[in-house]
C-alpha cells in the first residue's frame, strides 16, 4: 500500500533556488532506497490562522517561506527500512549543507485513507495538516469522500488524505504541536491538485458560499485548527 512521508518547513526566501537544488540532489538518493515520487512545493497562499498556522507550525521567521512536501513510497516497510539506513549512508553527508533550518521541520509517515484523481498536470496544490480523533478515522474518509465528489466538480485534478501512522514527537516542533492535538488524535496530512491558482481560487470562493450553512460542529475534527495553505510547484520528480 503507498505510504508518505510528510514534511514542512521554513526556508528563507533568498534560498529558493538553493532549495531546489538540495531537492533535486536529493531525490536519486531518495530513489536508491525505493521512493517512487517526491513532491516539493512553494508557498504561494499562506494566511496567518487565529488558533493555528503554517507559519507557526514550523516557527517561521518573518523572512521564511513555507515549504510543503512528501515522498511517495511503494509500502511503509520500503520507507521504514530507508530511514533507518540513510543516516549511515554517505551519500547524505552530501546533503549536510542545507539551506534551511532543519531542527523546525516537520515530519513524519503517513497512510492515504483516501485518494480521488491523481496527481497528473498539477499547477497548484491546497496542503492541510489537522488532527482527528481516532475514533473518528472512517467518518473522516467518509467526509473526504463526500468533499472529494465536490472539488472535482469545481475543476481539482486530485485528493490525498494522509493518516499519521509514524509521527515522532519533536523537541522544537511536530505536527501534533503544530495542530494542537489532543490526546486521543491522529495528525492527518492532505492535499488537494489543482490545474493552476485561479481555479483553485474561484472553487474557494463557490464553497465558501455554499458551506455558509453549514452546521461545523458536525464535522468530525476540530476545523478550528486546521492549517490549511495554497502552494506552487518547486519540485517534482515524476516531470523529470
Amino acid at each position: 500500500m503507498t505510504y508518505f512521508t510528510g514534511m514542512v518547513a521554513a526556508v528563507p526566501t533568498g534560498n529558493k533556488d538553493a532549495y531546489i537544488k538540495h531537492a533535486a540532489a536529493s531525490w536519486p538518493i531518495f530513489k536508491g532506497y525505493g521512493a517512487t515520487r517526491m513532491v516539493e512545493t512553494w508557498g504561494a497562499d499562506v494566511p496567518k490562522g487565529k488558533v493555528t498556522d503554517f507559519f507557526g507550525a514550523v516557527q517561521a521567521k518573518p523572512e521564511e517561506a513555507i515549504v510543503f512536501s512528501w515522498i511517495q513510497w511503494p509500502d511503509k516497510a520500503t520507507a521504514d527500512a530507508a530511514w533507518e539506513k540513510m543516516p549511515s549512508d554517505p551519500q547524505m553527508a552530501t546533503l549536510a549543507d542545507m539551506p534551511f533550518d532543519g531542527s523546525r521541520m516537520i515530519y513524519g509517515g503517513f497512510a492515504p485513507i483516501y485518494e480521488g484523481g491523481n496527481g497528473a498536470d498539477a499547477g497548484y496544490y491546497q496542503g492541510f495538516l489537522l488532527a482527528v480523533p481516532e475514533g473518528n478515522k472512517e467518518p473522516y474518509a467518509k467526509m473526504a469522500d463526500e468533499g472529494w465528489d465536490m472539488f472535482k466538480k469545481k475543476g481539482a485534478l486530485g485528493m490525498i488524505e494522509g493518516w499519521g501512522e509514524d509521527v515522532p514527537h519533536g523537541k522544537t516542533t511536530d505536527f501534533y504541536i503544530a495542530t494542537k492535538a489532543e490526546e486521543d488524535e491522529v495528525p492527518v496530512f492532505s492535499w488537494t491538485v489543482w490545474p493552476d491558482r485561479a481555479t483553485c481560487d474561484k472553487a474557494a470562493q463557490e464553497m465558501q458560499a455554499e458551506m455558509s450553512d453549514m452546521d461545523m460542529s458536525k464535522m468530525p475534527f476540530d476545523g478550528k485548527r486546521m492549517i490549511w495553505a495554497g502552494f506552487d510547484p518547486l519540485f517534482d520528480s515524476g516531470n523529470g
